[in-house]
């Protein structure tokens, strides 16, 4: 947790705006529920405030936004292809 004297609305408004643009990225505006990231490259992340405390919580799947989902996505920004090509689809193994 962090300490701040800033209103959560201020917080809350600072990272939706920061990962507004983000492909894969996403602020939550309810608690984050694993199921929302499974077999997915999103992130999701979430601000709960409590007392001039924040407390940020965030959730990925660690295979696909993991390593191979940032493998392939490095791979499409090196090559000057659209960084989300390839990883908006669904896994069919799951």
């Amino acid at each position: 947790m962090i300490k701040t004297k800033a209103p959560a609305e201020d917080i809350v408004t600072a990272y939706k705006e920061f990962y507004q643009d983000a492909a894969f990225t996403h602020y939550s505006d309810k608690p984050i529920d694993l199921k929302q990231v499974v077999n997915t490259n999103k992130a999701l992340v979430h601000v709960d405030c409590f007392e001039g405390k924040v407390l940020v919580t965030s959730a990925i799947d660690n295979l696909l936004k993991g390593a191979v989902g940032q493998a392939v996505q490095n791979m499409n920004l090196m090559f000057g292809i659209d960084e989300t090509a390839g990883l908006r689809l669904k896994a069919s193994a799951f």
